[in-house]
């Protein structure tokens, strides 16, 4: 994979797609375990299901969760809550509902509660008191009541007592005789009837009902006991309709005020200054933390979401219920050990989030490492913002690796080694780019990442490897035991580059659009999950030279970072190559012999990350540092 960048040449590649030993063969291609659906709670995700009903299955051991199909990011099922439930201006934490009846038990335990469609407009249901008992002029807490019977059944227990029906304040019951109301009438002067400040005598009674009566016939009247000046009634108008924060209108009756609201958008009715109803669109659309759009429908909220990056969808409480925050992981490797080299490559980068130098070595088959680290590298990376994983190669050396693979004790001695050195420089994790392996090593490579990655696991350290494209139908035969190996480690980085190389027979891309997608699906259908995988993609192309018969005289890397001076240096004619989506350069050199790359660009580094996004991947990681148009970081930090 990066031999060529050892030794300063341009030389093959062929090892990251190769297989130069082939053990014998061990059964039949395995199925495509490539998942298709996620199951989320609220908008984190929990995990992954090939099978639909698996998924749904799954979800429904959770409270607020839906299936979404990965590829299309179609919501397939849900049992987000449709119904909240409210005592006066307070959301209940555990009070939302799949459904209506869910909803009003719940809330029935409470007083003065109301419950919410989410996908409606105000309440469908509340038990607000429509009637207050009264013994005389004294009250309870406890007496007020939703219907006119319940308030009877309660009055009955009392002597002297009756019953105002707040909607509209009438004295609509009592269980006093004409002859005790006579008698009452007939004592001292006892209610005044005020509105506002202003009285005069004939406001003032004996007898509470005829107090009452007087004081309906004025608006934000009240009455007081005139021997200690205490208020025992008043026919205020407590239900204040707004919309957004100017007043419309008052009303005694809070179902006047509803029915009155429900004429306005954005309405609320407030009750002592508390929002107790409003018809505000439940579902709430935020770019990053600025609301742009309010919708009843969650669907109707996604639709709208999906066309803005950073977005998310929340409810009027609280509940995030999607969200599109996740960013790509931009990995790059260095290609170098030399700390000015890295700290020339990494200043002023958009957008990268791992760097990767070549530190570690397999020196012999006993397990040295050969050890090229600096702290003072690592302290450089951090005072950037960067994650840490080194590189780990095998100098892509098959016979000192089989001989390696082969001894218990090489391995324990150079994984002790790897991980004790990791630690000290306290790096986040080891990249592992072991290359040529022998077929016949399969096991013994599988078991060896299994060994270091329980070893770095312990100190804290992540792995990720790094492995070719491999077909379901012979990957079997190789040394890489991809669906293995993804199921260890913590990241799985995609080789998908160099699918023409230094020893290609025929001139092409080294990572046409198309076979890199291909070799997405490829790494999917083994069952690694997408928060593993990493897509690799090439910062360098491959120059062909041709004869004047079109045939392949030799073939030498490019830099992307040298591209524009060279198609400005001389006339060349671009052309859009279907076969593998990218721009055809061509152009003739001194020789007079025609050369043919095919263009690594902005367009072409945004589509890479585009695949990556499609296909819901972790992240990117590209080869190499140095070798980049520094444009493509202002597209990566746009993009990721």
């Amino acid at each position: 994979m990066r031999n060529w960048m050892y030794k300063g040449l341009a030389v093959s590649l062929a090892c990251a797609i190769a297989v130069p030993f082939l053990a014998p063969t061990q059964g039949l291609a395995a199925a495509d375990k490539t998942t298709k659906y996620r199951v989320y709670q609220f908008d984190q995700p929990v995990k992954e299901f090939q099978d639909y009903n698996q998924a749904v299955g799954y979800a429904q051991y959770f409270y607020a969760s839906r299936v979404e199909e990965i590829s299309t990011g179609a919501w397939k099922w849900d049992n987000y809550p449709r119904y909240q439930v409210y005592q006066l201006d307070y959301a209940l934490p555990d009070g939302a509902f799949r459904t209506l009846e869910e909803a009003v038990a719940e809330a029935a335990k409470w007083g003065v509660s109301s419950v919410r469609d989410l996908q409606g407009s105000g309440w469908v249901w509340n038990n607000y008191p429509r009637y207050r008992v009264y013994q005389g002029d004294a009250t309870l807490d406890g007496w007020s009541f939703t219907t006119l019977n319940a308030a009877i059944a309660e009055a009955r227990k009392w002597g002297g007592a009756h019953i105002i029906d707040l909607s509209d304040n009438h004295w609509v019951w009592d269980n006093l005789s004409s002859k005790e109301k006579a008698e009452l009438r007939n004592g001292q002067l006892a209610y005044q009837v005020y509105q506002g400040t202003y009285s005069q005598d004939s406001w003032r009674f004996a007898y509470l009902e005829d107090a009452v009566n007087e004081a309906l016939n004025w608006g934000g009247s009240q009455i007081v006991r005139i021997a200690d000046k205490k208020t025992v009634f008043t026919n205020f108008k407590e239900y204040k309709v707004y919309q957004n924060e100017n007043l419309l209108d008052e009303f005694v009756s809070l179902d006047q005020a509803a029915d009155y609201a429900r004429l306005w958008g954005h309405s609320t009715i407030r009750l002592n200054g508390k929002i107790i109803w409003n018809n505000y669109p439940s579902y709430t659309v935020y770019q990053n933390s600025n609301l742009i759009g309010e919708y009843n429908k969650l669907s109707d909220a996604l639709s709208y979401a999906s066309y803005y990056s950073n977005a998310s969808i929340r409810s009027r409480e609280g509940m995030k219920f999607w969200n599109n925050f996740r960013a790509l992981q931009i990995w790059s490797w260095n290609g170098s050990s030399a700390k000015s080299t890295i700290d020339t490559q990494t200043s002023n980068l958009m957008g990268l989030d791992v760097d990767s130098p070549s530190w570690f070595t397999l020196e012999d088959a006993t397990g040295k490492l050969k050890d090229a680290s600096s702290k003072e590298t690592v302290d450089l990376l951090r005072s950037r913002g960067y994650q840490v994983h080194p590189l780990v190669s095998n100098q892509f050396d098959s016979a000192l690796t089989t001989q390696f693979l082969a001894d218990k004790d090489a391995q324990a001695r150079f994984i002790s080694a790897l991980v004790a050195k990791s630690a000290q420089l306290r790096v986040d994790g080891i990249n592992v780019d072991f290359e040529s392996l022998n077929g016949k090593d399969r096991a013994a490579f599988t078991t060896f990442i299994t060994n270091l990655t329980a070893a770095a696991h312990q100190q804290g350290l992540k792995i990720s490897v790094d492995l070719p494209r491999g077909s379901v139908k012979w990957n079997h035969l190789t040394a890489f035991d991809h669906e293995k190996l993804g199921s260890i480690v913590d990241y799985v980085i995609t080789m998908t580059y160099d699918q023409h190389y230094s020893g290609s027979t025929v001139p092409g891309s080294v990572a046409g659009l198309q076979w890199v997608e291909e070799g997405i699906e490829e790494f999917l259908s083994y069952g690694i999950p997408r928060d593993k995988l990493i897509l690799g993609i090439p910062f360098y192309v491959r120059e062909w030279t041709l004869d004047a018969n079109g045939g392949l005289l030799g073939n030498k890397a490019l830099y992307s970072r040298d591209l524009k001076a060279l198609m400005a240096s001389r006339p060349t004619v671009s052309t859009w190559d279907k076969t593998f989506n990218q721009y055809k350069v061509e152009y003739y050199g001194d020789d007079g012999n025609k050369r043919v790359f095919w263009l690594e660009n902005q367009e072409s580094v945004k589509a890479r990350l585009e695949l990556a996004k499609k296909y819901d991947l972790v992240g990117v990681a590209a080869w190499r540092l140095g070798q980049e148009d520094p444009a493509f970081w202002e597209t990566i930090l746009q993009n990721k």
